[in-house]
């Protein structure tokens, strides 16, 4: 298994292609220019500037090539967007991905680096020159039709906010949804609802299960079923865009279908592993895919605890039997995916069973009444009084899941969580339910042996958290430093009011250090960190150099010295610069600094300088 694992990855590796654009030009420079044709592969979410895409390469340098990029196309709105499929030519730089400049930020380019995406475009529209061709590929075609089905929905009556939900819904595109709608969304723990996931495709194979039952009358009935089981979840996969949640979710359920309709005895683990090793031969870097693994802890979890749940309490109206059924399926996913939600996401919504308790129920009827809307959408059939129906139903999921956001102090933001509290939760969690289920002395010692290793975890977690560090964070055109001491922060900027993403920076720092506390502090000209001293300068150009002799030099808001001179009167050990300064600034002081072979640090290139004392 080892050593299929080890050929898999590296047959999909696609730097071990030959004609990989990397063989082409081993080390890219950023500040020339390629000829570089490519077809756009996948249009992902944009942001308040660019429209951003996959492509992948066709010719560069005139010689075919493949591999992966990720394109920015500066936003304007009286240019069309471009589609799937198309193939386009440029002359560019081909420019590196940016590690993260602050510490536990999230790091981007290892992400796109598993998805074996490792530079990118940055252009404008005006930059770009579509090239003709007939061709067309299966994401191409599954385009086609999800633009064809938003074009007809965009006619109804509905809302931004409804209409963006009911293509996340069907089509698997969120690049709709309003910021605010999808933090309500991830804030009432409900943001399953809105991938197509296993959850849904779930739904929608019972609801063709229901459908296709009679089928099973005639000869060979079962096996018809099945093929047209598997068949129509692919051709679902294809519309909502083979992206890798719903990819995962169909292929997981077809080998499910393929099990339960063998009339063979079955073991659910067995069919579930089998779905993970079919899926990781054909995509292995989906062992660090986050939905992956949510995915297959919640199942995991619902099929092993939820039996146990269920049996607590058994009720005798229907209702009151589905309404539990729903709330231990909910409570058994959310102990399975808790671990890795605070490992991933640092926060955890408690209301999430109100939520869930409410919508998962109703979901069957949302999904299945939307395919009815689709369909008649499609052929221009829709009453009026049904999108209108169908509008209500949307509009008021949306704004329960808003109530539900609401409620703030429900939800636990900010947890600090590490691969070591991840692997000690699943040890316990594991041992605890193993001992509850079936007690003996074998499991009473795997249990207690669990909590000696959570003790321990915590133990080291806390030995290792920096006690004294300050650090220099990189922001943009203001200087951000926060000096820690024990478990205290001290966060200093020249502004009065931090901004939301000198905010975010600060938290991450301190959600990654296990950091409770923070105060407000102003800059100092000079910061004595026991035996180093770091000496600022700011935009005055002003310091006194008689009583003490630097280790640091800190330059922000843009100085104008003689920094040559200073380097000889002070000599330093080190020069920092920060996102406070104007870049040609920072350049001219990288070849001073290269020129007298002294350390230099800017953050725009190397992130936050931390020195710890």
């Amino acid at each position: 298994m080892i050593s299929i694992g080890i050929l898999t990855s590296n047959l999909h590796n696609q730097k071990n292609f030959k004609n990989h654009y990397t063989t082409v030009i081993p080390i890219v420079e950023p500040d020339s220019l390629y000829p570089i044709s490519f077809k756009i592969r996948e249009a992902l979410k944009p942001n308040k500037y660019y429209q951003k895409y996959v492509v992948d390469l066709l010719e560069l340098k005139g010689q075919p090539v493949s591999g992966k990029l990720l394109l920015h196309i500066k936003i304007d709105s009286l240019k069309p967007l471009l589609q799937v499929d198309d193939i386009l030519f440029s002359k560019t730089p081909i420019k590196p991905i940016q590690t993260p400049l602050n510490p536990n930020q999230f790091d981007y380019k290892s992400y796109l680096k598993k998805r074996y995406i490792y530079h990118q475009l940055i252009l404008e529209r005006k930059e770009l020159y579509k090239i003709e061709h007939s061709s067309s590929s299966i994401l191409g075609f599954a385009n086609s039709i999800r633009n064809h089905i938003s074009s007809k929905l965009s006619k109804q009556n509905f809302s931004n906010d409804e209409l963006g939900v009911i293509k996340a819904l069907f089509l698997g595109e969120r690049t709709d949804i309003s910021e605010s709608l999808y933090e309500n969304y991830k804030n009432a723990g409900a943001i399953h609802i809105l991938a197509v996931s296993g959850l849904h495709v779930g739904i929608i194979l019972i609801i063709l299960n229901f459908i296709l039952q009679p089928i099973e009358r005639f000869k060979y009935g079962r096996q018809l079923k099945t093929i047209l089981l598997i068949i129509t979840l692919w051709l679902f996969a294809i519309v909502a865009g083979l992206s890798a949640s719903v990819t995962r979710a169909v292929t997981m359920f077809s080998i499910v279908t393929i099990a339960l309709n063998l009339k063979r005895p079955t073991n659910i683990y067995n069919t579930l592993a089998i779905s993970i090793f079919v899926i990781l031969l054909f995509k292995p870097m989906f062992l660090f895919d986050v939905g992956f693994q949510l995915s297959y802890a919640a199942v995991y979890a619902i099929v092993a605890i939820d039996p146990h749940l269920n049996k607590i309490w058994s009720p005798k109206h229907l209702i009151t039997k589905k309404l539990w059924h729903t709330l231990t399926v909910t409570m058994s996913a959310q102990l399975g995916i808790l671990p890795l939600s605070l490992y991933y996401f640092h926060q955890f919504p408690s209301l999430f069973f109100i939520s869930n308790l409410i919508i998962i129920p109703l979901l069957g009827i949302i999904l299945g009444f939307g395919i009815l809307v689709i369909l008649l959408t499609i052929l221009n059939l829709l009453p009026p009084f049904i999108g209108e129906t169908y509008s209500f139903v949307i509009n008021r999921m949306n704004l329960f899941i808003t109530w539900v956001a609401e409620h703030e102090h429900f939800i636990f933001k900010h947890i600090s969580f590490n691969i070591y509290y991840l692997i000690m939760s699943y040890y316990l969690i594991i041992a605890s339910f193993r001992l509850i289920t079936k007690y003996n002395n074998s499991r009473l010692k795997t249990f207690l042996i669990s909590i000696i290793v959570c003790q321990i975890t915590i133990l080291y977690t806390q030995a290792i958290k920096p006690k004294h560090q300050l650090v220099i964070f990189h922001s943009n055109k203001h200087s951000l430093i926060g000096n820690t001491n024990n478990n205290l922060t001290a966060i200093s900027s020249e502004m009065d009011c931090i901004t939301n993403t000198m905010t975010q920076t600060v938290k991450n720092y301190q959600v990654g250090n296990y950091i409770n506390n923070t105060i407000k502090n102003s800059l100092k000209d000079f910061y004595l960190l026991n035996n180093k001293k770091l000496l600022v300068i700011d935009s005055l150009g002003a310091y006194n150099i008689k009583s003490f002799k630097p280790d640091y030099i800190l330059l922000r808001q843009s100085p104008k010295i003689n920094l040559k001179r200073l380097i000889d009167s002070i000599q330093p050990k080190y020069i920092i610069a920060d996102g406070s300064n104007y870049k040609s600034y920072v350049e001219q002081w990288k070849i001073v600094c290269k020129n007298k072979k002294l350390p230099f640090h800017s953050t725009y290139e190397k992130g936050a300088f931390i020195i710890n004392y």
